[in-house]
């Protein structure tokens, strides 16, 4: 049995989490949610793959408070290019009171639903 192709109308999510073992688990959640996700373990590759396409939101995954100021730069350099780009930092309670990302923090206690109702309101809030 062959997978469904992707919905064209499908909101599209760049996720970028350097996290092996969680960022196949969010992509699944989020894609099993009805969006479209492309992701990668860098930064570099992020940005690359945000350069070559449209995405309604990116995620970028905070995993501690040593990752903080790369998250921000990548924050800033997207918004710089793209202004109206929506970016949301995915992380914990302590590193979202670090941070001054400029549109949305999603909080990662493990709930997918309260995951992606966060996802669904960022991104409807763009729209």
């Amino acid at each position: 049995m062959s997978p469904l192709p992707p919905d064209p109308s499908a909101k599209s999510i760049l996720h970028i989490c350097a996290r092996e073992m969680l960022r196949p688990l969010r992509d699944q959640i989020l894609r099993l949610s009805g969006f479209f996700v492309d992701s990668t373990l860098s930064t570099a590759e992020g940005l690359s793959l945000f350069w070559g396409k449209h995405y309604d939101l990116v995620l970028i995954d905070v995993e501690g408070e040593h990752k903080v100021s790369d998250a921000e730069e990548m924050c800033s350099e997207i918004k710089t290019a793209q202004p109206d780009q929506m970016v949301a930092f995915v992380c914990n309670w302590r590193v979202a009171i670090m941070t001054d990302c400029p549109d949305e923090i999603l909080r990662t206690e493990f709930d997918p639903q309260r995951f992606v109702s966060g996802v669904k309101g960022m991104i409807t809030e763009a729209s």
